[in-house]
């Protein structure tokens, strides 16, 4: 039977991340595995059967981008992968990054609790620059844009959510919160606040907030996005080896969507209404396409990722806890 190459699975990946190379007969009989390279980097490999490679994804690959894939021995097979690059690094992420409707994109540095950081707000603009917005928040843990283009920012720390101006200065909009992550806003406008002790705020356009749905607790943090119908997407990673991503109505009914993952974080919608969410259970980490009914489907592979975003211009960026990596092109 002739060697061939059939697919690359997941065929999206940023460095370090677990692909799986479809095909055969790849030579296993030897002393070593078959030696596969994506772009000109060696990659190393953790599986190896007659049908199927297990690689992971070299660093240093130089700018992300489309990847070929090559396996020693199958002269003229190529199979590709998109490669995420990195788009800054230096941070401490803890939920989901966001865009903006220019495509500027906001990434933080966290820290440990309390800890006073000499810049907590970075931006990036469509160019790849990183500067400087705002050093105004202690703990900066969630980010969403209001309708209006205004960026609001909750602190774990503090209990509250602000709403940063222009030039990255900081207001208080709502206070007494509790341990405050996730946030998002509805199509009216409306702010969600998720508070990791297990309350989801609903706060209104003069910063008063009033509980809207409960769940179980977080150990880290609830990660909230609305969908296209109008109800919001809760994850919460807890001790239990499977989580819950839970579906509030409008009238804050909770209810199961997915039971299928070990530690689900950030979430949120592509711009063709489809959820996904990242899961950060080592072994099984990476993107995940989160359909109405059936398995989730892993459409990107990575380790120790936390957020993902997806930039009203086109494209999308996945953050581990220290780096962003950007995806120029985006399709479901």
């Amino acid at each position: 039977m002739p060697s061939q190459l059939t697919a690359v699975q997941p065929h999206r990946a940023i460095e370090g991340g677990r692909v799986t190379i479809k095909g055969g007969p790849f030579p296993i009989d030897g002393p070593e595995p078959p030696e596969v390279r994506i772009g000109d980097l060696r990659a190393r490999v953790v599986y190896a059967s007659p049908t199927s490679l297990t690689v992971l994804v070299p660093a240093g690959l130089p700018e992300g981008g489309r990847q070929t894939v090559r396996i020693a021995g199958f002269a003229g097979e190529t199979a590709f992968l998109d490669v995420a690059g990195p788009c800054a690094n230096g941070l401490h992420q803890v939920d989901n990054p966001v865009f903006d409707a220019d495509g500027n994109l906001y990434v933080t540095y966290s820290g440990t609790r309390g800890q006073q950081v000499p810049v907590s707000i970075f931006r990036v603009r469509p160019n790849g620059t990183r500067e400087t917005f705002s050093s105004s928040v202690v703990n900066p843990t969630s980010m969403a844009v209001d309708p209006q283009g205004r960026l609001y920012v909750s602190s774990r720390f503090e209990g509250l959510v602000y709403r940063l101006d222009a030039d990255g200065s900081a207001q208080p909009f709502a206070r007494e919160l509790g341990v405050a992550c996730g946030l998002a806003f509805d199509a009216d406008g409306t702010l969600l606040v998720g508070d990791r002790s297990g309350t989801i705020f609903k706060v209104d356009g003069a910063g008063h907030a009033i509980p809207f749905a409960s769940l179980p607790s977080s150990v880290a943090a609830f990660h909230l996005a609305f969908g296209p119908d109008r109800c919001l997407y809760v994850a919460g990673p807890t001790l239990s080896p499977y989580d819950t991503v839970y579906r509030i109505d409008p009238s804050g009914r909770a209810t199961p969507h997915s039971q299928r993952f070990g530690r689900p974080q950030g979430l949120a919608f592509d711009p063709n209404g489809a959820l996904f969410v990242v899961e950060a259970l080592a072994g099984d980490s990476g993107l995940y396409r989160v359909p109405g009914e059936g398995d989730p489907e892993l459409v990107l592979a990575g380790p120790g990722l936390i957020g993902v975003a997806f930039n009203p211009r086109g494209g999308a960026v996945v953050c581990s806890n220290d780096t962003a990596y950007r995806l120029s092109e985006w399709s479901a």
